[in-house]
């Protein structure tokens, strides 16, 4: 089995390149000087801009996303993002070079399948609630849900924008509606952590799971939060033991999660768990988007060297690594270490009806 050589996030500016890649999108653009074309390049470290000009672009009628291909080209900057010129490409049969398919899949560093027994273990740890239990597991149960789950990036480009990714960041959230509740003890805990599991469900049939990713035809003209809906109904039709005031409660919690209506909600939050969701999961993905762009720099400790990322074009920034807090011990360390190594002191009690100290 043929492995890749080189990585999508190790490219530089100026680096003649040889490798084959994944073909996420391909389109035909007209220029001054003649046709050419328009591509992303993809592995599992992310993705890379690509061109192909002419007159070589017209050597090439038929290209399309979802195939590899070997290219040779040199990578440039371009409006401070890293973009590769090509000289050639070939069109390559994964089965018959040998690929190792997962060199060109980017997926979650947990395996999903791990991501969905964590979700479920949660749920069973934090749910008390009959009606919340029965309609998470049977949902999650479901074979065709569970199976997109398995797959679903979190996102088409910007956050967890990988396999599993959606499931990575569903948990993600899950783990902070936990937090924020545990420091509001008015807030209804359980409606929070299950709307947690089912504000992006929608998400799992709004993209496609392959290398380009796409929007479905669905996706595009009703989005994942109508689907995420849709998708539950029939299960809340089913909960006969839920009272319909939670159930309300649930959907206008799936519906604001967004926030504000230029974002995209439908419905504005209204409640205090409405408010909680919604910053819990722009805090997931705005936290996972700078942790990715922030990937690719240097060592904080590497004093000689540049700790900023490239122009964030989502974020409308630069992102800065910055140095962190060399790790020291606490007073609260201290004692917890003089609790597990100081000897219990001798009992009084114990000589005093003359039975020894079983620690002597």
């Amino acid at each position: 089995m043929a492995h890749k050589k080189t990585f999508i996030r190790d490219l530089t500016a100026g680096q003649n390149i040889s490798d084959i890649f994944a073909l996420s999108q391909a389109q035909r653009r007209e220029a001054r000087n003649g046709p050419y074309w328009q591509l992303t390049l993809t592995d599992r470290t992310g993705g890379m801009e690509a061109r192909i000009w002419a007159p070589q672009s017209l050597q090439y009628e038929n290209l399309k996303p979802e195939q590899f291909v070997a290219v040779t080209g040199q990578i440039a900057s371009f409006k401070d993002q890293l973009q590769m010129n090509v000289t050639d490409l070939v069109l390559v049969e994964p089965a018959g070079a040998g690929l190792d398919l997962t060199d060109f899949l980017p997926s979650s560093a947990v395996p999903p399948a791990e991501l969905l027994a964590e979700i479920e273990a949660f749920l069973d740890r934090e749910l008390s609630f009959k009606p919340w239990r029965t309609l998470c597991a049977k949902v999650l149960a479901d074979a065709d849900i569970r199976a997109a789950l398995l797959t679903a990036p979190g996102a088409k480009s910007v956050h967890h924008a990988h396999a599993g990714g959606l499931l990575e960041h569903t948990l993600g959230v899950m783990r902070v509606c936990a937090a924020l509740a545990a420091l509001y003890p008015s807030v209804d805990r359980e409606i929070l952590l299950t709307a947690a599991l089912f504000h992006d469900l929608g998400k799992a049939f709004e993209l496609t799971h392959g290398f380009s990713r796409e929007y479905t035809d669905a996706g595009r003209l009703i989005g994942h939060i109508q689907m995420g809906l849709e998708a539950l109904e029939p299960f809340l039709r089913a909960a006969k033991d839920l009272p319909e005031g939670l159930a309300v409660h649930l959907k206008h919690l799936i519906l604001s999660h967004h926030g504000e209506l230029e974002f995209g909600s439908p419905r504005r939050p209204k409640t205090v768990e409405a408010f909680i969701l919604h910053y819990a999961d722009n805090l997931d993905a705005k936290i996972n988007t700078v942790n990715t762009a922030l990937e690719n720099t240097a060592d904080p400790e590497d004093v000689e060297a540049s700790h900023w990322s490239e122009y964030h074009r989502t974020l409308g920034r630069y992102l800065y690594q910055p140095m962190r807090t060399p790790r020291t011990e606490t007073a609260s360390d201290a004692r917890s270490a003089a609790k597990k190594t100081a000897p219990r002191p001798k009992s009084a009690l114990l000589r005093a009806m003359g039975i020894a100290d079983p620690e002597e």
